[in-house]
């Protein structure tokens, strides 16, 4: 039976968990792949943790899961000498999932430090993981900041992409954006609105489509699609409004016309004492799927998050009924003080965070909802569960150094809207730096 070991959070650039503060140790590459020889290495990160190329050191690789007789399948232990400080072993994960790996003194008596590595297979491998928030205003509309404080603040809290999706509203996103044109970042700053059709309550996010969906609700085509589509409509079931439902489904349409993601919000948020959509017409939604994605978790107060366990727990029911659903999770802040945007996001798996390969992974079922309250121990990820296995991963070990890499930019980018003329130069020498991070933790 493998000794149990504490986790013990990344901090800041640590990028292993060890038995004490002092010695530290590192563990490289971190995310492996599956079925593929790879070569490991342990470092020390100060004077007193430095390996000593004299002695012999064991390693050793278990992975979390247990076979039902007791045996570790993959499990190996291995001796070697360090090289100018440096310890290399070779590893080959058989199976995808997350690996204890140890670092022992040569007589087997000492455990040094504790490092956990994750295996994915090839289509996970190719994917980084990326933070977004696409959901949330500005003061030109209902939130209390201007669209560039919102971006700027996206960034400090380590969002790696973001959208402004005011009320009704397309140009304060492209503000936004406007705001760091020529500026040396890795913020991914897309276009965006909260569309709201007229038709009905129900409430939709375009995500970085290339056009305002709001702006043509006032133009005599959307009328008569919309009759059209509404009047095409059969067997629908009472308590839906053929015109609420075509408007959807137009709305929709438009968006992915453009190349956004088309977002249904908040079904269960309540409002005027009953939930914002009415059940027959969810059921509907589930039923067709006339959207790209299901907010799953939205930025609720604590007193709301009833609204988020529905939420979630339509999911599930819908996905045991067999269907897809891709999900997001979003803030919905309405003024960055507040709390939200830090408590809700999306992680989606892309091969970059362009928008066509955001859009596609999330399409594909290649992404995420992460709810992390206040006081909240970790961060929770819900979604398709081999994904939540492998995000718990890198939000323990991964994300934070990450987040600390982000803060760092999103400062400079705050004080750049705030008028410091120095904040640009500033900037340059930290771009690129969380590619590098990626590039560090992936194996080759």
């Amino acid at each position: 039976m493998m000794r149990e070991t504490a986790l013990l959070p990344v901090a800041a650039l640590a990028l292993c968990s060890a038995a004490a503060a002092a010695p530290s140790y590192e563990l490289t590459p971190k995310v492996l792949r599956v079925g593929t020889e790879t070569t490991l290495t342990v470092r020390g990160l100060n004077a007193e943790s430095r390996l000593d190329d004299g002695q012999e050191y064991l390693t050793r690789v278990r992975p979390m899961e247990w076979k039902g007789d007791g045996r570790v399948s993959g499990a190996t232990d291995q001796r070697a000498r360090p090289k100018e400080g440096v310890l290399e072993f070779r590893t080959r994960p058989e199976a995808e999932q997350e690996y204890v790996v140890e670092l022992v003194s040569g007589d087997g008596k000492q455990t040094l430090a504790t490092f956990r590595a994750y295996a994915v297979a090839p289509d996970l491998f190719v994917r980084r993981p990326y933070k977004g928030d696409i959901h949330q205003h500005s003061n030109r509309s209902d939130g209390k900041e201007e669209p560039p404080y919102v971006a700027a603040f996206n960034r400090k809290i380590g969002m790696d992409f973001m959208a402004l999706t005011d009320h009704r509203q397309y140009a304060p996103s492209l503000e936004a954006i406007r705001a760091f044109e020529g500026l040396p970042i890795d913020l991914r700053i897309y276009p965006g609105e909260e569309v709201h059709p007229p038709e009905t309550m129900v409430h939709i996010v375009n995500f970085g489509g290339r056009f305002s969906v709001n702006d043509l609700f006032a133009t005599p085509e959307y009328k008569q699609e919309v009759a059209r589509l509404a009047e095409s409509l059969k067997g629908l079931p009472p308590g839906i409004d053929p015109k609420a439902y075509a408007a959807c489904q137009w709305s929709f349409a438009k968006i992915r016309e453009g190349g956004g993601v088309g977002i249904f919000c908040h079904p269960y948020w309540v409002t005027g004492n009953a939930y914002n959509v009415p059940e027959a017409l969810i059921d509907r939604f589930f039923a067709e799927k006339p959207f790209d994605a299901y907010e799953l978790i939205g930025g609720y107060w604590k007193n709301q998050t009833e609204s988020n366990a529905l939420q979630v727990a339509r999911y599930y029911q819908e996905v045991a009924r067999g269907r897809r659903i891709p999900v997001v999770g979003v803030s919905d802040g309405h003024g960055t003080a507040a709390g939200l945007h830090q408590w809700y996001y999306t992680i989606v798996f892309a091969r970059s965070p362009a928008m066509a390969d955001l859009r596609q992974a999330i399409v594909d079922d290649y992404s995420l909802a992460v709810e992390h309250l206040p006081e909240q121990p970790a961060a929770r990820p819900y979604g398709p569960f081999r994904l939540v296995k492998y995000a718990s991963f890198l939000l323990r070990e991964v994300l934070p150094a990450h987040d600390a890499l982000c803060a760092e930019e999103g400062e400079l980018m705050l004080a750049h809207v705030g008028g410091d003329a120095t904040a640009a130069a500033k900037l340059k020498p930290l771009q690129g730096r969380v590619a590098a991070l990626y590039r560090k933790l992936w194996a080759q």
